[in-house]
């Protein structure tokens, strides 16, 4: 088969040569690379020998046999990964697995690589569907699947061995359908954005949207919200919360929704308890917006700050919090970090 180019990137087939090998010698050998993997260390050079030359007798993939590619930089040759695949059910679908050298870690490789065999598999082979899994505790690479476009499909409860030890096992699936739906989601910027109230007109779509699965360790579904809404909790200081919930809306579209706390006497703050922007939307610029929109009703309340709390782990989202402005106040409450912003004439934020 021909290589298969992206525009950093270039997929080649094995071949059965020293280079190959002692890469994936040096990749396989590595803690953090065989960490989530199926394979135990040490990893020997015969054994990347073995591999390689059996990768490199394959024309192509073959209907129940993994496949592999060779991840490479143009103007060099060097392997610096490789992404693996079996054809399924006569070819109608593939599994799919992927490692990067540590060296190269952290710079989109790894999406754009499998990006390109998925490109490859439904355009090309015809594939109607593509699965993965993964090590519970491996969220790099969820969050490679999620920016791709997969969905979690499911946990298969202590499924997977590697040696003596056993660990659950979650499913990511991406169908045709969800690749082309993921592939022509809106990219750019939102030129209008506006929180609106709930009502019998949105309220579908709004308990409809959901973040990426790795994120719901940091923001809640939409069924933990309305759970919330229709039975309020009570906060620290013993007081009943007054909840109001907005949705919003992007370019005419429910992208997102917001739930706040209102003020009261002892919490003299408006309360930022739920944010959450759509998996289909994200990297718009909206969640700043939303914020922006958020420090616009704590104006209308005269109130002169806002308060919100976070899980601290990977891929939290304090980074985003603190480009606004928010700020650590040193309380944990509730198991979660709080931060609070604090209102200023000149409190407004680009996109």
């Amino acid at each position: 088969m021909e290589a298969i180019e992206t525009a950093r990137l270039r997929l080649r087939p094995f071949r059965n040569d020293p280079n190959d090998a002692a890469a994936i010698h040096a990749i396989r050998n590595d803690p953090t690379s065989a960490r989530w993997q199926s394979w135990t260390l040490p990893y020997s050079l015969e054994a990347a020998r073995s591999m390689v030359g059996d990768l490199a007798e394959m024309d192509g993939p073959v209907d129940g046999e993994w496949f592999g590619l060779a991840v490479t930089q143009p103007g060099s040759d060097t392997l610096i990964g490789d992404v693996v695949i079996r054809l399924e059910w006569n070819g109608r679908a593939a599994e799919i697995g992927y490692t990067l050298a540590p060296a190269v870690r952290g710079q989109g490789f790894a999406t754009e690589a499998c990006g390109g065999v998925l490109r490859w598999l439904f355009e090309e082979l015809g594939v109607k569907r593509v699965h993965a899994s993964l090590h519970p505790d491996n969220v790099a690479s969820a969050r490679v699947l999620e920016r791709l476009g997969f969905l979690f499909e499911g946990t298969s409860r202590q499924a997977y061995w590697v040696g003596d030890e056993c660990s659950d096992d979650p499913h990511y699936g991406l169908l045709l359908s969800d690749w082309h739906a993921w592939t022509n989601r809106p990219s750019t910027a939102a030129t209008s954005c506006a929180l609106v109230a709930l009502n019998e007109d949105n309220i579908g779509t709004v308990a409809a949207l959901q973040t990426h699965h790795s994120q719901e360790r940091f923001v809640s579904p939409m069924r933990n919200s309305f759970r919330d809404m229709a039975v309020p909790g009570r906060d620290y200081h013993g007081e009943p919360v007054v909840a109001t919930a907005r949705a919003i809306v992007a370019d005419g579209v429910v992208v997102g929704f917001v739930l706040l706390a209102e003020p009261s006497e002892q919490r003299p703050w408006l309360y930022l308890w739920r944010l959450l922007i759509d998996r289909m939307h994200q990297r718009r610029g909206i969640g700043t917006a939303a914020l922006n929109l958020v420090v616009h009703e704590a104006r209308q309340r005269n109130v002169d700050r806002i308060r919100l709390g976070y899980s601290p782990g990977p891929g939290e989202p304090v980074p985003v919090y603190r480009a606004f402005g928010f700020v650590p106040t040193g309380n944990i409450v509730d198991g979660e970090v709080e931060m609070e912003f604090t209102i200023s004439p000149s409190s407004e934020h680009d996109d």
